[in-house]
C-alpha cells in the first residue's frame, strides 16, 4: 500500500510538472508566478486545490484529465495559480462562501477564456458567452468582488447557481478557508502570521508578473488575455478615504477648557495655600483640527455612474459628522456643476450636511467641463466668502476640462471609475480612484499626487 502511494505520488507531480512546463513555455509572462506553488498529493479530496502554498492534488483525477486532454490540465492548473495571483483565496473572510467562490471562478475563467494561447484554448458554451455579456453590462472589468457583488444583489435562484458552478467550478476550495492539509496551523497567532506571509507572497509575485507584462513581456498580450487588467486593479495601491479626507482639515485655536494640559496638582495646592487664589488655572483654548471653509464639487453630467453620487455623499457624511471636524462657524460648500455650475448649498453643521444628504437631487446631467466650478470658487474667494478656504474636492467620473492656472489652495480629484482607470491629473492636483467596493464597504482607493 504504501509503495502503491509513493507511486501515485510521483505520477501526479509528474504530470502537474509537465503541466507547468507547458505553461512556461507558451506564456514566459508567468516564469516567476509559476515557481510560487509546490505539490503535495492528498487523498481527502476527490479532485485538487490549492492552500496557496501547495497544489494538493487526488492523482486519479490528473491521470484522467491527462488521458483526456492536456489542455484541460493546463487549465486546471492555471485556474488555480490565478486564484493565488489575484488573492482570491485570502479575500472570502465575511463574505458568503458559496457565492464568493463562484465569484472567483468565473473571474478566472473569464481570463482563461481570454487568453489566445492554444495549452489553454477551449470553446465557450452558450452559458459562457451569455455570463460573460451579462455581467459586462454592469461592470467593465470582470472582478471577483464586482461579480460577487452582483451575485448578492441579484441571488441566483438555485437552478442557476447549480449550473453556474458546473460550468465554472474546477478546484476544491476547501482548502481556502480550513487549511486542510496544513499541518503546521496550530493556534490563531501562527496561522495569522503564516496568513500574512501568504499574503505578501502572492502580492510580491503577482506585481512581479504584472511589471513583466508591462515591460519584458508586453508582446505576449494576446496570450495573456484580460489577465493585465486584474491584476492591475488588484495591485493599485490602497488608501483610507478617511484618511484622504482628514488632510483638508484646517489647525485653528478653538475657545474651550483644555484639560488635557491642566494639572489638579497645583490648582489644589494653589487653594490650599492661599484660600480662593489657585497658583494654576485650566487654559481656556486648545488647538484641535476642525473644518472651517470647504468645498466640495459634485459631477452631475450624464456620463457619472447612477447611485456613485449618493454613495460618495454619504461616506463624505459619515466621516466629517461623526468625527466631530466641524467649527462652529463652518461653510461647507456642496456645488454642483456639469458644463456649468447648477447649485450651491451651503452647511454649517452635522445636522445641516446630513439633512442635505438625506433630501439630495442631482441637477445637471449635461456635459463635464471642470472650469466653471473653479471660476465659481475664485469669485466666492474675491468676495470674501471663502476666506480660510482650505480645500477643494472634486467627484467625478473623469472625463472633463481641467484648469489650466493652479489655484492656491489644495485641490483633489476624487474619481469614481470601477475599473480604476482615470485620466491623469494637472501637476497641481490629487488624484484619488475610487470603486463600488471602496465608496460601498472599505473606504480605500488609489491615490497619487
Amino acid at each position: 500500500m504504501h509503495e502503491n502511494h509513493e507511486k501515485l505520488d510521483r505520477i501526479g507531480r509528474s504530470i502537474l510538472a509537465s503541466a507547468r512546463n507547458e505553461l512556461y513555455l507558451n506564456m514566459r509572462f508567468l516564469d516567476v508566478a509559476l515557481s510560487g506553488l509546490d505539490y503535495a498529493m492528498n487523498l481527502n479530496t476527490p479532485t485538487i486545490g490549492t492552500d496557496g502554498e501547495r497544489i494538493q492534488f487526488n492523482p486519479r483525477l490528473l491521470i484522467d484529465l491527462y488521458r483526456q486532454d492536456t489542455v484541460l490540465l493546463n487549465r486546471v492548473y492555471l485556474h488555480m495559480l490565478l486564484h493565488c495571483l489575484l488573492r482570491h483565496p485570502l479575500q472570502g473572510e465575511g463574505r458568503e462562501q458559496e457565492l464568493w467562490g463562484l465569484a472567483c471562478d468565473i473571474a478566472v475563467e473569464s481570463v482563461l477564456d481570454s487568453m489566445d494561447s492554444r495549452c489553454v484554448k477551449l470553446l465557450s458554451s452558450a452559458l459562457r458567452e451569455d455570463t460573460y455579456a451579462d455581467l459586462a453590462q454592469s461592470m467593465p472589468v470582470l472582478t471577483a468582488e464586482a461579480i460577487y457583488r452582483r451575485l448578492t444583489e441579484q441571488t441566483p435562484d438555485f437552478d442557476t447557481e447549480t449550473a453556474l458552478i458546473q460550468e465554472f467550478h474546477r478546484d476544491d476550495h476547501r482548502f481556502w478557508r480550513s487549511g486542510e492539509g496544513d499541518d503546521t496551523q496550530n493556534g490563531q497567532g501562527q496561522e495569522g502570521r503564516q496568513r500574512e506571509a501568504m499574503e505578501q507572497k502572492w502580492q510580491q509575485l503577482s506585481q512581479k508578473t504584472q511589471t513583466g507584462m508591462e515591460t519584458f513581456f508586453a508582446r505576449w498580450g494576446d496570450q495573456a488575455g484580460s489577465l493585465l487588467k486584474l491584476l492591475t486593479i488588484e495591485n493599485r495601491e490602497r488608501y483610507h478615504y478617511a484618511d484622504f479626507l482628514r488632510r483638508f482639515v484646517s489647525l485653528r485655536e478653538e475657545m474651550r477648557v483644555d484639560t488635557d494640559s491642566f494639572d489638579y496638582a497645583y490648582y489644589a495646592l494653589g487653594l490650599q495655600l492661599y484660600g480662593d487664589t489657585p497658583l494654576i488655572e485650566p487654559l481656556e483654548y486648545r488647538e484641535r483640527r476642525r473644518i472651517r471653509d470647504f468645498v466640495i464639487v459634485i459631477d452631475t453630467s450624464q456620463s457619472c455612474a447612477e447611485g456613485a453620487v449618493e454613495r460618495f455623499l454619504e461616506e463624505t457624511r459619515s466621516v466629517l459628522c461623526t468625527e466631530g471636524l466641524f467649527f462652529a462657524d463652518a461653510r461647507i460648500h456642496i456645488i454642483q456643476a456639469d458644463a456649468g455650475v447648477q447649485s450651491d448649498i451651503v452647511v454649517s453643521s452635522a445636522e445641516e450636511f446630513s439633512r442635505f444628504c438625506d433630501g439630495f437631487e442631482v441637477k445637471g446631467f449635461g456635459g463635464t467641463d471642470f472650469r466653471p466650478a473653479f471660476a465659481y470658487v475664485d469669485a466666492l474667494r474675491e468676495r470674501g466668502a471663502l476666506s480660510h478656504l482650505r480645500g477643494l474636492l472634486y467627484f467625478t467620473d473623469g472625463f472633463g476640462t481641467f484648469p489650466a492656472k493652479k489655484p492656491d489652495y489644495e485641490t483633489a480629484f476624487v474619481f469614481f471609475r470601477e475599473d480604476y482607470t482615470a485620466p491623469q491629473v494637472p501637476p497641481w492636483a490629487i488624484r484619488i480612484v475610487l470603486g463600488a467596493e471602496e465608496l460601498g464597504t472599505e473606504h480605500t482607493g488609489e491615490v497619487s499626487q
